[in-house]
């Protein structure tokens, strides 16, 4: 395996941190190369300490065990205790010339459909040396969270937290990995509200649902290529309405995208609600509990458009809305993307 150019071993002080994101639109579209439009958030994970030694040891305030992991690797997805498998996938993809031990602090709700994992990834081969552009850092967490989790992920989720800009969301062309910024009016809040479920995409049908897309991309063609309309040729009712949320979705994420930058909240709200009607009966994604969640947040005044946000099967709804309308959850701003913080 070739590994990233390190920064030689030197015992330093070092601290990284990594924002977590929030999709706006375009969900379960990054995995066939389609567009989607997250943005990093002012919430993240910091990971601290020295580089030395033989080993990558970091340790928790979240978790009673630490993660304790040899340079020469190992099977990530064995590691133990279980969140040592994220950092396992991220040694075996950074390969650092030296170990490390710190601490890790996060102030993402695990679970939420924020993408800890990513930040943690993110933060964490920063802090090892990593000295990727945002693309090729993105790439290798990434790799690491498949690794790790076993989950075919696509590489949302890592390049949001490598490459955001401030007060901007990020259209994302994740076939040519592309990244143009969208700024979010002011004026605008975007909210976060956990649905009560927790999401574990390790134990849902994340894997399922790109295998499907994937057979129905064996018939028509690549997804990310395909408009509206032509998924009506596939004989299979199941494959047809994978590939017709993808499809859609990955229309709606222009719209969105052209509708933000000029303001026009009235029509990033209609396709929000299309979005998450999409993944509710096209995709099968979301729950009774999140939908519930999503129709009232969306029938709240000053609310201009709320749905499900991250894989699905629970975790958070996301809601773009006037200051203040929103009493619950919590209110994200678009950061800057990961960096690190400390080196002496």
């Amino acid at each position: 395996m070739t590994h990233p150019r390190t920064e030689p071993p030197t015992g330093v002080r070092v601290a990284a941190w990594a924002p977590g994101r929030v999709n706006l639109i375009g969900d379960h579209t990054d995995t066939t190369g389609g567009v989607v439009l997250p943005m990093a958030i002012d919430r993240g994970t910091t990971v601290a300490g020295r580089r030395g030694g033989e080993e990558v040891v970091v340790r928790s305030q979240d978790e009673e065990e630490p993660a304790r992991v040899p340079l020469t690797g190992g099977d990530p997805a064995t590691a133990t205790p279980a969140w040592a498998r994220y950092v396992a996938g991220v040694v075996a993809e950074v390969g650092p010339r030296t170990g490390f031990e710190g601490t890790v602090a996060t102030t993402l709700p695990v679970g939420a459909g924020l993408s800890s994992s990513a930040a943690l990834e993110v933060a964490l081969a920063l802090a090892l040396g990593a000295v990727d552009d945002p693309v090729a850092l993105a790439q290798r967490c990434q790799r690491a969270e498949q690794r790790a989790s076993g989950v075919p992920c696509g590489v949302m989720d890592q390049l949001a937290s490598a490459a955001g800009v401030e007060g901007c969301a990020l259209l994302i062309d994740c076939h040519h990995l592309r990244v143009e910024p969208v700024a979010v009016p002011d004026g605008v809040e975007v909210v976060v509200v956990h649905s009560g479920e927790v999401r574990t995409l390790a134990g849902s049908a994340y894997a399922e649902r790109r295998a499907q897309c994937e057979a129905a991309e064996a018939v028509m063609g690549p997804l990310r290529l395909a408009l509206p309309g032509s998924e009506e040729g596939l004989e299979d009712p199941v494959l047809r309405r994978r590939a017709r949320h993808v499809i859609t979705e990955n229309a709606r994420v222009r719209v969105v995208a052209r509708a933000l930058a000029e303001g026009d909240l009235a029509t990033v709200g209609a396709a929000m609600a299309e979005s998450h009607a999409s993944l509710r009966h096209d995709f099968e994604v979301s729950t009774p509990a999140v939908d519930a969640l999503v129709g009232r947040l969306a029938a709240t005044p000053g609310v201009h458009g709320a749905r499900m946000t991250g894989g699905g099967f629970g975790g958070c709804v996301v809601a773009v809305a006037e200051p203040g309308a929103v009493g619950e959850g919590m209110v994200v701003r678009p950061s800057g993307g990961a960096r690190v913080l400390v080196t002496d």
